[in-house]
């Protein structure tokens, strides 16, 4: 589940880069995916980004995509293997005083911890142990749906394929969007997004969700009715968006953190993968420089908070901007609103890189 995520070079790749594993990275990522297309139901491109020289190995002033599930693949083969107890989730945790949690996981193992680190995404259920936030709903609904392949690949979908092109197309108007991104795979995953209530339901049907999501974008470009009707019946997902304030945060707990969307969940298109990546790679950075010091349990606490609030702060203004941003792409008067949008953004992006 879940498609492309373009790494930035301060964060998402500093992160492979801190670790060795920045020929991995180079190695599953695509400089061509950069590629930008705004367009409206029509499908035909109001407005492109398009990276100058896709074979350019200039990592530093680039953004390359790299699929969700080889990121994942990469970190969990460069660990020890027993160092990931799979089939442990997450129940609940009991104070015990001094910065100690008992944690119960499902499977019945019962183990007390010196410190629980929360990366248990949007949900997560350690959150609680330090706030009492609960991701509010965007006021945007919909589905995931993709084409496989081999169909992307086959000269009757050849009009999808050259529609999308190497990277993402954005199609957004009347307050609804389509968001087609080419994987590294071959497959192409779409976001059909539309404004609704929470309780706007996809059938759980493939077939009864397509002509839901059909009736939905009923004159919208015949190639996007097409992908939908042709989508694979085994990987369509409800796709609500969801948001955690963007001036969240929590008293320091001892013994308790969160890093990624369980501390700060933005809406898509914010870079939350490359904020989650620089928590973890600098929260490890912490705990190390604390052994390392044979720092005691409250400097070690201190040093905690103190990396916390930076990492609050950082996130902040972008997460601000990002869901003021996604409610003018999805909204009334894009795909117009949503042009001048990206404009003004990618021209604030530059200056930040210059």
């Amino acid at each position: 589940m879940g498609g492309m995520l373009d790494l930035i070079w301060e964060s998402g790749q500093r992160a492979f880069r801190d670790n060795g594993l920045e020929d991995e990275f180079i190695k599953h990522s695509r400089m061509e995916a950069e590629e930008l297309r705004i367009a409206g139901k029509d499908g035909v491109p109001l407005f492109e980004v398009k990276k100058d020289d896709p074979t350019s190995k200039d990592l530093k002033n680039s953004r390359p995509e790299i699929d969700r599930r080889l990121i994942r693949e990469i970190l969990l083969n460069a660990v020890p293997e027993d160092s990931v107890k799979w089939g442990h989730a997450f129940v609940s945790a009991r104070p015990l005083g001094e910065g100690q949690h008992e944690i119960t996981f499902s499977n019945g193992v019962v183990t007390v911890a010196d410190l629980i680190v929360g990366t248990d995404g949007a949900f997560s259920r350690v959150r609680s142990l330090v706030s009492p936030a609960v991701p509010l709903y965007l006021g945007i609904n919909g589905a995931e749906v993709s084409l496989p392949e081999e169909l992307v690949a086959s000269t009757e979908n050849r009009d999808i394929s050259d529609a999308v092109g190497p990277g993402t197309l954005f199609a957004a108007e009347a307050s609804k969007a389509f968001v087609a991104q080419r994987n590294g795979s071959g497959r192409i995953r779409a976001y059909a997004l539309h404004r609704d209530t929470l309780y706007w339901t996809l059938p759980a049907d493939p077939k009864e969700a397509k002509r839901v999501l059909l009736d939905i974008y009923h004159d919208w470009a015949p190639w996007m009715r097409k992908f939908i009707e042709q989508a694979d019946e085994t990987a369509i997902y409800p796709r609500p968006i969801f948001y955690l304030p963007p001036d969240h945060s929590w008293p320091h707990t001892p013994g308790v953190t969160l890093i990624g969307d369980a501390a700060h969940l933005m809406v898509i298109s914010a870079g939350g993968a490359n904020f989650a990546m620089l928590d973890g790679l600098e929260f490890g950075l912490v705990l190390v420089d604390a052994i390392s010091k044979g720092l005691d349990r409250e400097a070690r606490e201190a040093a905690i908070a103190e990396w916390e609030a930076k990492m609050l702060a950082r996130v902040r203004p972008r997460a601000e901007l990002i869901k003021e941003n996604f409610q003018v792409w999805i909204g009334p008067d894009a795909p117009q609103a949503m042009v001048e949008s990206m404009k003004k953004f990618i021209t604030l992006e530059q200056a930040k890189e210059r």
